[in-house]
């Protein structure tokens, strides 16, 4: 599956009120998270990577109609990365692809970031392949979109407040569609 603009927004018409494994919707979550990349100032790739970084997961609500085992490792982020690399820039796919290597990575070098993490969270970290080891510290900090990727994650963990009211999906669009291929 390779998507466009319209096929984007068709998904979260259809998917974005489905919770997956946490308290908050998929479109909320999605607009929250990239709220935050934009409140603090990122570039307009990142707060794109931002609001489409759980794509993966309304790809998977799709193809199996709404059905999906949480307690099975979807790879939303690869999944997301995949479907999204026709239409933008490694910029917008890259942390993407890196966002849940970035959960695994934090619980590993900073302890209290465990202690943050939703209950989905720490759910989906045992099913993604928990801590990382040294080696993989070490691959994932010399990555080129390893800065990009952590910022990513602290968004997405802190996109998560049930009721928050933030802008629009449109708010977004302008800039989605500037930075398509």
């Amino acid at each position: 599956m390779r998507l466009n603009i319209d096929n984007i927004l068709d998904l979260y018409e259809k998917w974005g009120s489905n919770v997956y494994d946490e308290k908050i919707s998929q479109i909320d979550h999605a607009l929250q998270t990239a709220t935050l990349a934009e409140q603090s100032g990122s570039n307009g790739e990142l707060i794109i990577s931002a609001l489409l970084h759980d794509i993966g997961h309304l790809v998977h609500l799709e193809i199996e109609q709404g059905e999906v085992d949480i307690s099975v490792n979807d790879s939303h982020e690869a999944v997301g990365a995949r479907v999204l690399a026709n239409l933008f820039s490694a910029g917008v796919t890259a942390p993407i692809a890196m966002h849940v290597e970035a959960k695994r990575y934090l619980c590993t070098v900073e302890p209290d970031y465990f202690d943050s993490l939703s209950v989905g969270s720490v759910r989906s970290l045992n099913v993604q392949g928990g801590v990382m080891s040294k080696d993989e510290v070490n691959r994932f900090e010399n990555h080129p979109s390893f800065s990009a990727a952590v910022a990513l994650r602290r968004w997405d963990e802190g996109g998560k407040i049930v009721g928050l009211k933030v802008a629009p999906f449109s708010h977004f669009s302008e800039l989605m569609s500037k930075l398509a291929n």
